[in-house]
């Protein structure tokens, strides 16, 4: 059965491509460095795009990497506007994503409770 997207999703989904490639090939400013696109959300009007992003180098220089990517957004837009053809081409609003990193370290407290239990169960398996 296939799956029914809306239109705001399936041009969310061709903005976070081309955002990406704009990025990753004309945009030159430092501050931005490694990022990638999360998901951008595009609002039923087609007027606002949230765009979430996450950093290589995970929290740390965020608000450099911030300033950077509005710096560069009327950039971003036109190229947009030139790449999409929607009627109006969304403003963009850049969000830093923490759920990767989140992720991890959520990852990594189950890793370290998994191994504190075989920790504690061993010795009661060796009395036996």
């Amino acid at each position: 059965m296939a799956k029914e997207y809306s239109r705001a999703t399936r041009v969310g989904e061709q903005m976070r491509r081309e955002l990406a490639e704009l990025l990753r090939l004309e945009v030159k400013d430092p501050r931005i460095g490694f990022i990638s696109l999360t998901e951008v959300e595009v609002s039923p009007d087609f007027a606002h795009a949230k765009v979430y992003f996450t950093s290589m180098t995970g929290s740390e220089g965020v608000d450099e990497i911030l300033v950077g990517l509005r710096r560069a957004s009327g950039f971003l837009r036109r190229e947009l506007g030139r790449r999409i053809r929607i009627h109006s081409t969304p403003e963009l609003h850049f969000i830093y994503d923490a759920s990767i990193e989140r992720g991890a370290q959520l990852s990594a407290l189950i890793d370290k409770a998994v191994h504190e239990d075989e920790a504690r169960a061993k010795p009661a398996d060796e009395e036996d």
